[in-house]
C-alpha cells in the first residue's frame, strides 16, 4: 500500500512539473529530487531494500549512499542516442581483444532498457562515435597527424549541434562519449566543448593528460580475447598461492623499464618477466601469485588490473596519475596496493610489510568487488555496464557520495 501511494505521489509530481516547466527544467527538477534523496540516505545512514543485492562492507566508501543512488538511477535514468552516422565509425566498435570493452559497451548501451527514443525525456545524450574505428579507418601508419581523426569527431558534433537543440542548450555538458583506445583523449581534444564540458568515458584516465575525475569517467580496460569472460573467473585460496608477486609484459614506457631494471632476474620471490617462457601459462601465474603488478605502459590503462581481480590476485597498481574506475564508490585501498614509480626499488619491502591477515582480507575483498568488473551478456545489475552508467549518472547529477575524509 505504501509503494502504491508513493507511485501515485510521484505521478502527481510529474504532472505538476509538466504544467509549470519545460522538458529540460523537468529533468533538472527530477535530478534535484534524486540528489536530496541520496543526500538524506548518506547523512542518515539509511539502508534501502533490494531483492538482489545490498552493498555493504568496507569495499564501499559509503554503501548506503551508493545503493540509494543506484536505485534512483534504475528508476529515472534515460539515455538518448543520436541515430546519425553509419557503422563502422559510429554505433559500432570491435568487441574482441584488448580494446573490446569499447565495442561491448557501445552495443549494450544501444540495446539497453535505459535508452529512450524521445530526446526530450533524456538525462544524457550519447555521442556514438568509436575512436577505435576512427583510428582503424582514418589513421595513416607512421604519421601521427591528429587532424583527420579529430575532424571526424568535430564534424559529427557539428552535425548534431546544428540538427538538434540539445548540444547547444548545455554546451555539451549533458553529453557523453566512450573510448578505450589510448587516443580517445587526443581525438576528443579536436572538439573543445567535448573535451572541456562533456563526460568522457575513457580507459586512458591520465590526470596529466586532461582527464578530469569530477567530470570524466574512468573505464576499466578488460581483455576478452573472444569477447566473453569464459575461463577467466576464479582462482585458488591464499594458502595455495606460493609466489609473492608476478608480472609479465613488454617494456612499454618508463614505469615498465624501471620495473625490469630493478627486479627482473633479481629475486625468486619477485617473478618479473618481459616474455613469459613457453612452458609457463600467463593466467596460471596470476592464480599462483598473491600479488600481481599492474603497471602503466605507454599509457596508464592496462587489462591486468581486472585480470587480477578476476583470478583472485591482489592488484598492485604501479601507475602514476591514474584515476581509478568507480573511485567515487569503491575504496580501492581495501583490495589493492598503490605503488608509485619512485617506489619501485622498495616493491618487495612494501609487499612484505603487508601482514598475512591483511593480505587474506584484501584478497577476500577483491573477490567481493569482482562482480562490479564483470562483463555479462545480457548485463546484470551492478556489473561493469551498470557501474559505468552509474558513474555517468553521478556526474550528470553532480553528486558526491562521500566526503573528502572518506565518510
Amino acid at each position: 500500500m505504501i509503494i502504491v501511494q508513493q507511485n501515485k505521489e510521484q505521478a502527481a509530481d510529474a504532472v505538476r512539473l509538466q504544467k509549470n516547466f519545460g522538458n529540460l527544467e523537468i529533468v533538472e527538477a527530477t535530478l534535484a529530487q534524486a540528489r536530496q534523496t541520496i543526500q538524506e540516505s548518506r547523512l542518515n545512514n539509511e539502508t534501502s531494500y533490494d531483492p538482489d543485492y545490498v552493498p555493504k562492507g568496507p569495499i564501499y566508501r559509503n554503501a548506503n549512499a551508493f545503493h540509494r543512488s543506484y536505485l534512483e538511477m534504475e528508476k529515472l535514468f534515460k539515455i538518448y542516442i543520436y541515430e546519425d552516422g553509419e557503422p563502422p565509425l559510429f554505433h559500432y566498435s570491435k568487441s574482441k581483444g584488448i580494446l573490446g570493452i569499447e565495442g561491448i559497451l557501445i552495443h549494450q548501451i544501444e540495446i539497453s532498457k535505459f535508452r529512450t527514443k524521445d530526446p526530450e525525456k533524456a538525462y544524457v545524450y550519447f555521442v556514438p562515435l568509436s575512436v577505435q574505428s576512427i583510428v582503424d579507418y582514418a589513421y595513416q601508419i607512421h604519421n601521427r597527424e591528429w587532424t583527420p581523426l579529430r575532424n571526424i569527431a568535430r564534424d559529427y558534433v557539428h552535425l548534431i549541434s546544428t540538427k538538434y537543440p540539445y548540444w547547444n542548450r548545455t554546451s555539451g555538458h549533458d553529453h557523453f562519449m566512450l573510448a578505450c583506445h589510448d587516443w580517445g583523449p587526443k581525438v576528443s581534444k579536436g572538439v573543445p566543448y567535448l573535451y572541456k564540458n562533456s563526460i568522457r568515458v575513457l580507459c586512458n584516465a591520465n590526470t596529466t593528460e586532461g582527464f578530469k575525475p569530477s567530470i570524466d569517467v574512468s573505464l576499466p580496460e578488460i581483455y576478452l580475447s573472444e569477447g566473453r569472460m569464459d575461463g577467466l573467473i576464479g582462482g585458488p585460496p591464499p594458502s595455495k598461492r606460493s609466489i609473492l608477486v608476478f608480472y609479465a609484459g613488454g617494456v612499454h614506457g618508463y614505469i615498465r623499464q624501471m620495473l625490469m631494471d630493478q627486479w627482473k632476474d633479481k629475486d625468486p620471490e619477485v617473478q618479473i618477466y618481459e616474455y613469459l617462457p613457453k612452458h609457463m601459462s600467463y593466467y596460471d601465474m596470476f592464480r599462483k601469485s598473491k600479488f600481481c603488478i599492474c603497471p602503466s605502459g605507454w599509457e596508464v590503462a592496462s587489462p591486468r588490473m581486472v585480470e587480477a581481480l578476476y583470478m583472485g590476485c591482489v592488484p598492485v597498481l604501479l601507475k602514476d596519475y591514474y584515476a581509478k574506475p568507480f573511485d567515487d564508490v569503491l575504496d580501492w585501498s581495501t583490495f589493492s596496493v598503490d605503488v608509485h614509480g619512485k617506489e619501485i626499488s622498495d616493491l618487495k619491502k612494501i609487499l612484505m610489510a603487508i601482514s598475512q591477515d591483511r593480505y587474506i582480507e584484501m584478497q577476500r575483498r577483491g573477490i567481493e568487488v569482482r562482480p562490479h568488473f564483470e562483463v555479462n551478456f545480457p548485463p546484470k545489475r551492478y556489473d561493469v555496464f551498470h557501474m559505468i552508467l552509474h558513474s555517468i549518472w553521478l556526474r550528470r547529477m553532480n553528486v558526491k557520495l562521500h566526503d573528502l575524509d572518506g565518510s
